[in-house]
């Protein structure tokens, strides 16, 4: 490789060589072609030697040409920041003040300056200087103003805690609670997917049965027009609520007799063991539509006074959005390639043609708000429940690691994330070709530049109503995998791992907020131990929890490690039944992502010893059901012992983790998969499982009480 070339690629944080996560670590070399792309995507040329020498230069210096940078992240008790002066300036009279962005307050910031470097850039000698703050300051985030001589020079401060916010029940205690998908609940008052009123209803049966958390996936808004792209994953604006969970017989507006004709089709939406996107969601639009207008002519000062309220809170952000999909939903109809096929004016959000679109197309910008409106305040409710219930977390959200490329997050800020590329993940032994998701990823350059904006507001619109919050994916605080759309391989990109972690504390402190990070997969050295620095918890899925790796006997719960969230599987994970009998390996072979019969008998062969494994675990363990003991060997997957689920459940749940997450797929012995991961629709129906029991009925369900009884008996 170019030598100057990896210098330069050094210095920007896009790696030249990294290791898949199979067991034999196989390593990669980037081709150069890929580190030229991202480099220029970072501001750098590299397509010749000169151009990477420039770049070099340009890198070296580019901290010696700005007074202060865009933002500094610092933690309490080592406040400090670093200022350029010219020499000429080394003697001005400095002062710094901040003005708190929590509660509007000004500070007269007590503070020490000593000179740490000096260096000539054309010709003009420029002094580094660091400034310590010795004002003792709150988290939080603070405008920071420094006047040297007659100028002043603007940055942002963010004081970071030393760890995330501690929640002492959590700390304390070995609680446990629930993981499941809000849109799989079944009930019988709900449309044929579940709702945020299913929610309220689930808060009731998690604090019945004695659990203290309710871990949900993503909620954000998916595609409007194509409500069949159903993955919580690819959402298009992660700061939003997405508009199928609202319980369109809780809407104020709505009226009994707005059901008369349609009465069948949600008995028939009911019953259907798919969730029938396609048609729930336009059905629920048609609703929100009709009651939107009710709302406009109803004489209702009080709600219409909390709906412009709302609007003026979420600000600019909701209104792009909702200009977004008004854009999107009439251009939808003609053009073809997402809102970069638009016409030019409209790709940008503050082009002027984009302004006078949304005053004359108000009513729909506002029908949006008013979806967001309404979606937020069924969420709300949700949310007042958990505390009348006294939950110690309540929900636990889902942050996905990244966002669709068609989305309002993308368009609304383009600049911010890598252009021409999307996320995706290296080859591994499951998917050895890698895997492209397509999603955006933050440039870390940018994200730096606009003083970690785009990511507080992510982070802070998850943590409402939130207890604590799973990171997806949370190596992506470190790096990420990124490949150019016109490739099939790409290469790891850096961010400032320090800083990101602590705008993470810093949200989780001033939104009382546990965090825990999903780190399956490609983990770095020493990353797990950073995040327990930080207060961060693991997670942790039994199938993970092998004496040595996925091959190994399964450890016995005392070695599960306590600073974490333990399940005993996830949503892209067979649920225990489906498992046990193997369909997971058939679906796959059906779905070509088990390329041929030899590799799926191999799969067999492993998963028989498997069975083996996990059986002798729970023998070991004693903690069969007494009631069901386990009869005989169940050679080859043949029959589904009695007292299973109970026995992994209460297995799993008796380690020392200090959260344990009960999925109902496995208490009611389903055996099909949520999600299949790398492939579409066409070969699996991801996202679209119902749970077998509706809601009413789970309190009486005797899987439901044998395995609650199983898990309070090892949890307390």
């Amino acid at each position: 490789m170019n030598e100057k070339l990896k210098s330069l690629a050094d210095k920007l944080g896009i790696l030249t060589e990294y290791y898949d996560a199979g067991q034999d670590h196989k390593r990669y070399e980037t081709d150069e072609d890929t580190i030229r792309f991202f480099a220029e995507k970072q501001g750098y040329r590299a397509d010749t030697d000169k151009e990477i020498e420039h770049s070099l230069v340009k890198f070296e210096n580019r901290r010696w040409q700005e007074t202060l940078e865009p933002v500094y992240v610092t933690e309490q008790g080592n406040l400090n920041f670093d200022i350029v002066l010219p020499v000429s300036q080394k003697d001005g009279i400095v002062s710094v003040s901040a003005v708190s962005r929590q509660n509007g307050q000004t500070l007269n910031i007590a503070s020490h300056i000593t000179a740490s470097e000096e260096r000539e850039i054309n010709r003009k000698h420029y002094i580094r200087h660091t400034c310590t703050i010795d004002t003792a300051l709150e988290v939080g985030y603070y405008d920071l103003s420094v006047v040297v001589d007659d100028k002043t020079y603007k940055s942002v401060l963010a004081v970071a805690p030393t760890r995330c916010y501690e929640n002492t029940a959590v700390d304390n205690g070995r609680l446990w609670g629930y993981a499941l998908q809000l849109y799989s609940l079944k009930s019988r008052r709900n449309w044929g997917v579940g709702d945020f009123t299913d929610l309220k209803n689930f808060v009731d049966v998690c604090a019945d049965s004695g659990g203290d958390i309710i871990g949900l996936n993503p909620l954000n808004i998916l595609e409007h027009n194509y409500p069949e792209n159903a993955s919580p994953y690819l959402s298009v604006s992660r700061l939003f609520l997405n508009p199928i969970y609202i319980d369109i017989e809780n809407v104020p507006e709505f009226k009994a007799e707005d059901l008369s004709g349609i009465e069948g089709d949600i008995e028939d939406f009911r019953n259907a063991e798919i969730i029938q996107y396609e048609k729930i969601y336009p059905l629920k639009i048609k609703f929100m539509e009709k009651l939107y207008e009710r709302f406009l002519n109803e004489n209702n000062p009080e709600r219409q006074k909390e709906f412009a309220a709302f609007c003026e809170r979420e600000g600019a952000e909701l209104n792009k959005l909702a200009v977004f999909l008004t854009l999107y939903e009439e251009r939808c109809r003609t053009v073809w390639g997402g809102w970069r096929a638009w016409e030019e004016e409209y790709r940008n959000p503050y082009n002027p043609a984009v302004k006078k679109y949304a005053e004359t197309h108000e009513h729909r910008v506002n029908f949006y708000k008013f979806l967001q409106f309404e979606a937020f305040r069924q969420f709300d409710l949700a949310a007042a429940e958990v505390g009348r219930r006294n939950l110690k977390i309540g929900f636990y959200r889902d942050l996905a690691v990244g966002v669709g490329q068609d989305s309002a997050e993308l368009w609304s800020d383009p600049d911010v994330f890598i252009a021409g590329s999307g996320a995706g993940a290296p080859p591994d032994a499951f998917f050895p070709g890698g895997q492209k998701w397509g999603l955006g990823a933050f440039n870390p350059f940018v994200l730096k530049a606009k003083a970690y904006e785009p990511l507080i507001k992510i982070m802070r619109a998850n943590m409402r109503n939130t207890g604590a919050l799973r990171i997806d994916h949370v190596m992506s605080l470190m790096r990420l995998y990124v490949i150019p759309n016109d490739k099939t391989l790409g290469t790891y990109i850096m961010y400032n791992f320090s800083d990101m972690l602590n705008i993470v504390a810093i949200e989780s402190h001033l939104n009382k907020c546990v965090v825990a990070g999903e780190s399956l997969g490609n983990v770095p050295d020493g990353f797990l131990e950073a995040l327990e620095r930080k207060n961060i918890y693991s997670l942790s899925v039994l199938w993970s929890e092998r004496a040595a790796g996925w091959g190994g006997d399964f450890n016995q719960p005392s070695a599960y490690q306590e600073k974490s969230f333990t399940s005993v599987g996830t949503h892209d994970m067979a649920p225990l039944k489906m498992w046990w009998f193997g369909y997971d390996i058939a679906d796959s072979r059906k779905a070509e992502i088990i390329p041929n019969d030899e590799v799926m008998n191999n799969n067999y062969h492993e998963r028989e010893m498997d069975r083996w494994k996990l059986l002798s675990a729970l023998d070991q363990s004693g903690l069969w059901p007494q009631d069901r003991p386990r009869q005989n060997n169940y050679i080859y997957g043949e029959a589904y012992p009695e007292g299973m689920a109970e026995a992994v459940n209460a297995f799993v749940a008796s380690c020392p983790s200090r959260v344990f997450l009960a999925e109902l797929e496995n208490i009611l012995e389903v055996d099909k998969r949520q999600n299949l991961p790398g492939v579409d629709r066409d070969k699996h129906p991801n996202w679209r499982r119902k749970i077998p029991v509706d809601i009413e009925d789970l309190a009486g369900n005797e899987m439901f009480i044998r395995n609650i009884n199983a898990i309070r008996r090892v949890r307390g």
